[in-house]
């Protein structure tokens, strides 16, 4: 079984890089959500079917809303990416699909333009998956990008991701068929 700590306590405490923040998404986080999504809208549309759907700032509370509820009800942990001494929002890292009986869980995340290209992804994401090895005691960490999306693609490598194969047709986003490269993290590994 994964190990879920609490949200607020987590708050509190967050999980630091040497220059980043990772803390758990709630309402507070709205309004920022929304800025950074409506100011990279056209570089995150091509690859995240949800973008169209955060229509205003409204959505974003929802959203933040229901990542601290699906954090309570042990379906998924989510984090926004702040910068450890400004406490500037980057973006979203989150770990999805939470499977207690296998011990696994998806990486999933997404990085406002203006953030692009300085290693805050690579930075958070490998702190998101030391996290979901240490403290959820997750086995194994799968995620998966679209074939084309070269950026993810740089990210996965980096973290050190092993592939696993290519998912057909995968998602439906933005009126075409992305297939997508799927990669593992064990805890063995």
């Amino acid at each position: 079984m994964l190990a879920i700590p609490s949200r607020i306590e987590l708050r509190h405490t967050s999980v630091e890089t040497q220059r980043l923040c990772l803390a758990p998404i709630d309402t507070r986080d709205a309004a920022d959500l929304w800025l950074g999504v409506d100011s990279s809208r056209a570089q995150l549309e091509p690859w995240l079917p949800w973008v169209p759907f955060n229509v205003d700032q409204d959505a974003s509370y929802r959203y933040a809303e229901a990542s601290a509820l699906d954090w309570d009800a042990g379906r998924a942990c989510r984090f926004t990416i702040r910068d450890r001494a400004t406490r500037r929002f980057y973006g979203v890292v989150g770990l999805e699909a939470l499977t207690h009986m296998h011990q696994s869980c998806e990486l999933g995340y997404w990085l406002r333009t203006d953030a692009h290209g300085k290693g805050y992804m690579t930075e958070a994401s490998r702190a998101a998956c030391t996290w979901a090895f240490q403290k959820l005691h997750a086995h194994r960490v799968r995620v998966a990008a679209a074939t084309d999306n070269h950026a993810s693609l740089a990210v996965i490598r980096r973290l050190g991701f092993r592939f696993e194969g290519i998912a057909r047709q995968a998602e439906h986003v933005n009126s075409r068929w992305l297939d997508h490269a799927v990669f593992a993290l064990l805890s063995t590994d």
